[in-house]
């Protein structure tokens, strides 16, 4: 347990486009800017999506140019069809990520395709990424549970898994979308996974809608897993997953990484202070119980 562990910052793409009150351009590359200079070295910067489905990710060109001054980081961005890809590019985004599901309930509701229709939808970006040498992740959603379809069954996350690392991503991220995973099926899934793809590729995307992310978190490294995302002050939800919060916060897997001996090279006074100001513009309190503790501590000691 004591080697390093990846951190990918998810809060500026997959945490604000599920958070109602949209922020603007300035403010999201302001976000990014604070997020980075806490020491976080992988940061979602934004989407290249539609503006009708996701209104709170116009503009992600603007904030990809507005960061990309930053070499020494990873700064990805999500991308649905040749069309996002295209946009991406013209950005001059290095690093992409394409999503599926491992729930044909859930792809359906989400972007009205079946998970094959949805493959054959982004195997085009990673023929044009592989010879623009670009590198993409892939993300599995509903990898634990789905809203429409109840538990879902490791085979069919294996098999949305193989596919993508068949198409060349270069890291898969499991994601429990509306957090009903505990240790022991996440354990399960990732042993399930890792006999197809290296753990060494594979991430940890858990939501904490039922309070198990940092437990599942834990299991999935003493698996071997040592890549996660996480969201700042625990921004997010999921609109096709009433009731689900947001992924786990990035300040509680840096107090329980660091607490575990594991350096991740985060301020966390400064992760702190970029989820206040987010906070305060969307308006709403941070749902990390590490950000609740230490901003109540400030307020005491004043």
């Amino acid at each position: 347990m004591s080697d390093s562990v990846h951190i990918v910052e998810v809060g500026p793409r997959d945490g604000l486009q599920n958070e109602k009150t949209p922020v603007s351009v300035a403010d999201r590359i302001a976000f990014v800017e604070a997020l980075i200079g806490s020491g976080l070295k992988a940061v979602e910067v934004g989407a290249f999506v539609s503006p009708k489905a996701i209104p709170q990710m116009v503009g992600s060109a603007e904030v990809l140019r507005g960061v990309s001054h930053h070499t020494d980081c990873e700064l990805p961005v999500l991308v649905p069809n040749e069309k996002g890809y295209e946009a991406s590019q013209a950005a001059g985004a290095k690093l992409i990520a394409v999503f599926a599901a491992a729930s044909e309930g859930f792809s359906r509701a989400n972007i009205n395709c079946s998970i094959a229709e949805s493959i054959e939808r982004f195997k085009p970006v990673l023929v044009r990424a592989k010879a623009d040498g670009v590198r993409v992740r892939g993300y599995i959603s509903t990898v634990l549970g789905c809203p429409y379809e109840g538990e879902i069954k490791p085979q069919a996350v294996v098999d949305v898994a193989k596919v993508l690392w068949d198409l060349g991503c270069y890291e898969i991220s499991l994601g429990d979308t509306i957090g009903v995973g505990t240790p022991l099926k996440a354990r399960q899934l990732l042993r399930a996974v890792a006999g197809h793809v290296p753990m060494a590729n594979l991430a940890m995307h858990f939501h904490d809608t039922y309070g198990q992310a940092l437990a599942n978190l834990y299991a999935g490294m003493e698996e071997g897993c040592r890549v996660i995302d996480s969201a700042a002050g625990g921004l997010g939800g999921c609109p096709y997953a009433p009731g689900a919060t947001g992924n786990v916060a990035t300040e509680d897997v840096v107090y329980m990484l660091e607490g575990m001996g594991i350096a991740t090279g985060v301020d966390m006074a400064k992760l702190v202070a970029a989820t206040n100001v987010v906070s305060g513009l969307i308006g709403r309190p941070p749902v990390s119980r590490v950000a609740a503790a230490l901003n109540a501590k400030a307020r005491s000691a004043k």
